[in-house]
């Protein structure tokens, strides 16, 4: 049951990462020319659905995250995390075309065998 509120949580954390770029790709790129228009940006942000969104999948991630710092060692749990890095990188292909290059899924490779490898 342990990992599967990890994954749980893991999971929310990515999704958070994926509504937060859907949001900001809808408001624009944000750039030092934008600073003196603050306010209406951070109206545009607070109101836009995506970033709700990834703000409430933060929000639930913290607390099922809590409830498995409540159950398991830090030292297996926080490792784990490592697992949102794959589900982003793969979903920023799939959603955003982003490219997933050859030292990319080494990466993941080698997230993938840490992670075994640390819950041992």
């Amino acid at each position: 049951m342990n990992i599967v509120i990890i994954l749980l949580s893991v999971m929310l954390n990515a999704a958070a990462q994926i509504f937060l770029k859907l949001g900001m790709e809808r408001i624009g790129r944000i750039s030092l020319e934008h600073i003196p228009h603050v306010l209406p940006l951070a109206y545009k942000a607070a109101t836009n659905p995506f970033i709700i969104a990834g703000f409430a999948c933060y929000a639930v991630s913290l607390v099922t995250w809590m409830v498995v710092l409540s159950r398991v060692a830090v030292s297996y749990a926080y490792p784990m995390l490592s697992v949102g890095y794959i589900v982003t990188a793969v979903a920023g292909y799939y959603l955003f075309s982003e490219p997933l290059t050859v030292t990319r899924v080494l990466g993941i490779i080698v997230i993938i065998l840490g992670v075994i490898l640390i819950n041992q």
